[in-house]
């Protein structure tokens, strides 16, 4: 094996890979995402422009690629949910989580960004389904499925149905700005959901 195509080589192009997915994100944490440009990104990371093509078509998917390299697991692990026993603390410490994330302003720029790609590039949006909605989705209801065989969650509840009423109040106080997200909020979500949709 040669060494441009050796251990080293791969060592570098990881390094280089990580180095733009983090200059991604403090720039959109700093700018305003219409200011953001690849050829900042390249210079923040300390690469040519061209490194940053070879790997991604645009500038959204260099940002959709820095948000999903923040949900992966460094081990590699599928995602799964707690799953204790207790849905209502479970629930309501996933939901915990999710507010804080949302209410974390580089988090809330990153996403505020891709939010805006996604509605307007339907190849963007099919990627974002497939490498993080759908993967999420299906660990959130292998959770629900595992209440449901226990008897903590109606047997014949439709989970799309039961995430939509869990999540889409909560994306739509982000999106809208028009509430606080609190860890009060992201209990009372849970509550209403355990409500709705009980034994």
């Amino acid at each position: 094996m040669s060494d441009e195509m050796g251990p080293g080589h791969s060592r570098r192009k990881e390094r280089s890979r990580q180095a733009i997915l983090a200059a991604t994100r403090a720039l959109v944490a700093e700018e305003a995402y219409e200011k953001v440009t690849v050829e900042a990104i390249a210079a923040r990371a300390g690469v040519g422009k061209q490194t940053i093509y070879r790997r991604w078509p645009s500038k959204s998917a260099v940002v959709f690629a820095a948000l999903l390299d923040l949900s992966e697991d460094a081990d590699g692990q599928s995602i799964t949910l707690p799953d204790t026993g207790d849905l209502e603390a479970d629930l309501k410490l996933v939901m915990r989580a999710s507010v804080k994330e949302f209410a974390d302003p580089a988090f809330d720029r990153l996403i505020r960004a891709l939010t805006t790609e996604i509605a307007q590039d339907a190849a963007l949006a099919a990627e974002y389904r497939e490498k993080l909605a759908e993967p999420m989705a299906a660990a959130k209801k292998a959770r629900l499925r595992s209440a449901q065989r226990a008897g903590r969650l109606d047997a014949e509840a439709d989970l799309d149905l039961v995430l939509e009423v869990l999540y889409a109040p909560l994306f739509q106080r982000w999106l809208h700005r028009s509430g606080p997200l609190t860890t009060a909020y992201a209990d009372s979500l849970v509550d209403v959901t355990l409500r709705a949709f009980g034994p």
